[in-house]
């Protein structure tokens, strides 16, 4: 009897182990699949949808970087970095019924840099005035107006750049124009104010697409942690007012240890304005893998509604990565997403390819969101 027990045991044993061994391979296997879960935007077969145009001199080298917003007739607005022979950045201009097919781009530019705000004098200046790409490392650009986004608030268009005047001096302004008169094409904006502090470098700050308990929402850093500020009124910046912020780290990013065994190690900063969904705020942002770089790559996470510091959901894999031959021509291996609306419950991404043209990528929303669900909680350590 005593052998017998002995052997029930061991059998007992056996069995339980396996059953113990299969439970944990098969989360082992769901989480591994769940890592390695494919997931990324679909890219517009037109791409690139805009190119630069050698018949215009302000735009001759590279359009890239777009501000988008959707009005109340379901038209797409894109105000689009314009880099021309001169070395300047500008604003340009180009519309779509359907946000994929674009027409209605204006020969002129719509928003001009200042001498002294977002163009240096030529006391600041350090190189030559003139388009190079190799001297000057933002797209080819000594100066002017870069990198816009832009939101619609109570019937008036909110547009933040990067003021760049000179490498001493690239701050995040701030302009706006009455949807009426940007429908018009009467390009009245109103001057713009400075909402960054001097001799700190800032990039990559947008505002929400509404008002949060009143007031206007300026998100300036997503790492280490999501950083807003709450304006009452940007007029108030005219004073000597500024929000003070982490800098922008150049091409180098953030270091967040707790995404050490993730695509996105290093962060660079935020992309479009948040989009609004039912579950919250989606917000697409701009990292580096350490393991693998040079490449600018696109990524999502998930905000809290009632209070957008909380991320809720992190993006395991990028979403968007330069592997088309237009995102590598330029400057290679950048994909730079700054506009994105929701159009026929698809979110529609714009983004420059290379420093050198402007792309649309898109995905239904329901899908994006479903995805998020299934990646770790944010604050995952592995």
């Amino acid at each position: 009897m005593e052998i017998l027990f002995t052997i029930l045991v061991a059998i007992a044993v056996v069995l339980i182990s396996a059953l113990v061994w299969r439970i944990l391979n098969s989360r082992y296997q769901d989480e591994t699949k769940r890592t390695l879960k494919i997931f990324g935007l679909h890219r517009h077969s037109k791409n690139p949808i805009l190119h630069p145009d050698k018949d215009n001199n302000w735009e001759s080298e590279g359009v890239l970087n777009p501000a988008v917003i959707k009005d109340d007739d379901g038209v797409v607005h894109v105000l689009y970095r314009a880099i021309g022979a001169d070395g300047v950045s500008r604003i340009g201009y180009t519309k779509s019924l359907d946000g994929k097919n674009f027409d209605g781009r204006l020969p002129y530019p719509v928003f001009e840099p200042r001498l002294g705000f977002d163009l240096p004098t030529p006391e600041q200046m350090t190189g030559p005035k003139k388009f190079d790409r190799n001297f000057y490392t933002s797209g080819g650009s000594w100066g002017g107006s870069e990198d816009p986004r832009a939101v619609l608030i109570d019937n008036t268009v909110y547009m933040t750049y990067v003021a760049f005047g000179g490498w001493n001096s690239i701050r995040i302004a701030l302009t706006s124009i009455p949807l009426s008169d940007l429908k018009q094409k009467k390009w009245r904006w109103k001057r713009p104010v400075l909402i960054s502090p001097p001799n700190v470098v800032s990039k990559n700050w947008v505002l929400f697409p509404e008002k949060i308990n009143g007031k206007f929402a300026v998100l300036h850093g997503i790492s280490p942690k999501i950083m807003i500020d709450y304006v009452d009124n940007f007029e108030q910046f005219r004073n000597g007012d500024y929000i003070e912020s982490l800098p922008s780290h150049g091409g180098h990013g953030y270091q967040d240890p707790r995404r050490d065994k993730y695509w996105d190690n290093l962060v660079r900063g935020a992309g479009p304005p948040p989009v609004k969904t039912h579950d919250g705020w989606l917000l697409l942002y701009h990292a580096i893998d350490k393991n693998d770089p040079g490449k600018y790559k696109v990524g999502a996470m998930l905000l809290d509604l009632d209070d957008p510091t909380i991320v809720l959901r992190r993006s395991d894999s990028p979403i968007l990565s330069p592997e088309m031959h237009y995102e590598n021509d330029g400057k290679p291996g950048v994909v730079y997403a700054s506009g994105a609306v929701i159009k026929n419950d698809d979110l529609h991404v714009y983004y420059g390819g290379g420093d050198k043209t402007v792309n649309c990528a898109r995905r239904p929303v329901m899908e994006i969101l479903e995805y998020l669900k299934e990646c770790a909680p944010a604050t995952a350590t592995e």
